[in-house]
């Protein structure tokens, strides 16, 4: 099973947009998460907290622990 997975910053509106797009296209199984308060480099106070847990989990499901 192939699953696409995207983490994105909720102030990134382009990127957003663009991955959206790009979702409607596939037909497999996939993942939009959106950080709240966060741009493209997560440089804001606590978003790299929030997206780490993400990134963990994806990993742990699709590569191993």
């Amino acid at each position: 099973m192939i699953v696409h997975s995207a983490i994105v910053g909720g102030l990134d509106d382009v990127v957003i947009d663009l991955n959206r797009k790009a979702y409607e296209k596939l037909q497999s199984k996939k993942h939009l998460a959106i950080v709240k308060g966060a741009t493209h480099l997560f440089e804001e106070p606590g978003t790299l907290q929030e997206v780490a847990p993400l990134v963990t989990a994806w990993v742990k499901c699709h590569v191993g622990s």
